[in-house]
This record gives C-alpha cells, sequence and structure tokens, in this order.
C-alpha cells in the first residue's frame, strides 16, 4: 500500500523559509510524475509545482516561481519543497503527490496525481 507522508509545516514570518518533506512508502516510483499542491481555506487545490520522481527537469506555478525549489534524496525515496521568501498568501495545507502511471508531460491537475499525503499547514504571517 502506497503512502506519502509529508511533514515540515508551521508557523514562520514573512520572508522567512521552510522545507516541506514527502516520504512514500510501498513502493519505489521511477520517472512517474510528483507534484506538490496547496489549498487555502476557501479555495480549490492549487498547483505549486511538480518533478519526475527519478530527477530532471521542474516546474512552478508563476506566483512560487522563483521561491520555491522541488528536490529529492533518492536514498529516502523523500521529495522535498523548499519554500523561501514566504508570503501570506502562501498560507495553505500542502499536499504532495504521485503519478501510479508514466505520462509524458507532468500535468499540472490534482485529478492526473493518484497518491496523495495527508498534508501539512503552512501559516505565514505578515
Amino acid at each position: 500500500q502506497v503512502q506519502l507522508v509529508e511533514s515540515g509545516g508551521g508557523l514562520v514570518q514573512a520572508g522567512g523559509s521552510l522545507r516541506l518533506s514527502c516520504a512514500a512508502s510501498g513502493r519505489t516510483f521511477g520517472s512517474h510524475g510528483m507534484g506538490w499542491f496547496r489549498q487555502a481555506p476557501g479555495k480549490e487545490r492549487e498547483f505549486v509545482g511538480a518533478m519526475r520522481w527519478s530527477g530532471g527537469s521542474t516546474y512552478y506555478a508563476d506566483s512560487v516561481k522563483g521561491r520555491f525549489t522541488i528536490s529529492r534524496d533518492n536514498a529516502k525515496n523523500t521529495i522535498y519543497l523548499q519554500m523561501n521568501s514566504l508570503k501570506p498568501e502562501d498560507t495553505a495545507v500542502y499536499y504532495c503527490a504521485v503519478q501510479s502511471r508514466l505520462s509524458l508531460q507532468l500535468p499540472v491537475a490534482s485529478k492526473s496525481y493518484d497518491y496523495w499525503g495527508q498534508g501539512t499547514q503552512v501559516t505565514v504571517s505578515s
């Protein structure tokens, strides 16, 4: 059974940094797409960034480009989201997700991802 467990969320002041982790268990992922999403209260879940689990190019939403970075640690089967220069509008529950099948392009739609973590709260104070 596949499990994704996020951690690293918390409360931070505007301009600060946090690093989220997404640890996978239950299977190994090759070139499957891995995405980070977030959902603020009263809003729809939105795409943050994506990368293939095996590494390679990344893709980010315009709202986080230049501030957020996705990386991985194969030995730990873990993906990270480094968030710098945080803004109050980054406040949300952050989720990691992984595709169950390979696709040519990294999807940005949440419906394209099959495995989801439980989410971790990120709160940025002004």
